[in-house]
């Protein structure tokens, strides 16, 4: 991911009651089980797409891996029957290094003014930089987690969009050149905005694939694949979309994941739904792993060479797949 991203269930209980009025006692209503409105959400595909992108390797901007990967998910977006656009870049990383990178848009309902964003980031990090190993610090990354679980969640729900049309437009964007960052160890390249991360998001903000682009909200998928993750209510996403993480939460619990999405608040990340939020206007969260009892307050093996598929979860890849689901076929 971005920079050291400092972020911080109510396990919500239905009972009975009963109350005695006048001596009479009332007689409760039950409650009824949640419909759900979505299709099923399949993890078993989710986690396989997780892996196909691992399986290139390292995806750094500027490798062979890289492009093999990008020409992947295109292929898969349009087999998907998205419409899809390349959006081709060449961003400047914090050394100077010039990045060929590329942002990639599948789109459905281009009839409908109604649009809602979906995005993750498909570049893995060039730096293990929080490995507890030093030799490793400058190795690049597999992102099972880190890149690979948001991208695979997404190729699920554009599987599912083709089979079953939700009423709204749908745009996904794989964004380029998120974890390209300044490393740890780099004590000489001071980034107090933390500009040099996100460099695909920023780019698009400013540069989007329809001009004048509008969406309803977006939804950010960062890190959602591991097991047992958690996942907090971020600090950006509480100032720029407070209703839009109040609807996913919400939702989330209605199906039965309040395990993983837990109702407290986090910390305040730099990702790509900051560009997102303050360029585009667009209001959008980040649904993120926190971990408490990490130093980094991330996911265990973050931006380590850990970061590989022994720690992806089906479970949660479909926790956070059919909560997603579920949001965008709600929307009218």
């Amino acid at each position: 991911m971005m920079t050291i991203k400092n972020i911080i269930a109510v396990c919500f209980a239905l009972s009975l009651l009963t109350c005695a009025c006048n001596n009479k006692t009332a007689k409760t209503t039950p409650v009824e089980a949640y419909q759900k409105l979505s299709p099923d959400f399949n993890g078993d595909s989710a986690y396989f797409f997780v892996d196909k992108q691992v399986a290139f390797g390292p995806r750094v901007p500027n490798t062979a891996q890289h492009i093999a990967c990008g020409d992947y998910l295109v292929s898969e977006l349009k087999r998907f029957g998205a419409d899809v656009q390349e959006q081709k870049m060449v961003v400047t990383a914090y050394d100077g290094t010039k990045l060929n990178a590329r942002n990639i848009i599948g789109s459905y309902n281009l009839d409908k003014k109604n649009r809602v964003l979906l995005f993750a980031h498909w570049d893995t990090r060039p730096y293990s930089d929080q490995d507890q190993n030093p030799a490793n610090h400058h190795k690049p990354l597999l992102g099972a987690n880190d890149g690979g679980s948001g991208v695979g969640v997404l190729l699920e729900v554009a599987r599912i969009i083709q089979s079953k049309s939700p009423e709204v437009g749908i745009d996904i964007i794989f964004f380029d050149a998120e974890d390209y960052g300044v490393p740890a160890f780099k004590k000489d390249y001071p980034d107090p905005t933390n500009a040099t991360w996100c460099l695909g998001s920023q780019y698009w903000a400013k540069n989007p694939h329809v001009p004048n682009y509008k969406a309803k909200y977006g939804i950010l998928l960062d890190m959602v694949g591991a097991d047992g993750a958690k996942f907090y209510r971020e600090g950006y996403s509480k100032e720029y979309a407070r209703n839009v993480l109040d609807r996913v939460w919400s939702t989330a619990v209605q199906l039965g994941y309040g395990n993983y999405f837990i109702n407290k608040d986090g910390g305040v990340t730099t990702d790509d739904h900051v560009p997102v939020n303050e360029v585009r206007r667009i209001p959008s969260i980040d649904i993120i792993q926190f971990d408490e009892n990490s130093d980094t307050s991330f996911y265990h093996a973050w931006h380590t060479q850990k970061d590989d598929m022994s720690g992806i979860s089906k479970e949660t890849l479909k926790a956070v797949g059919q909560t997603v689901l579920e949001v965008i076929y709600k929307e009218k």
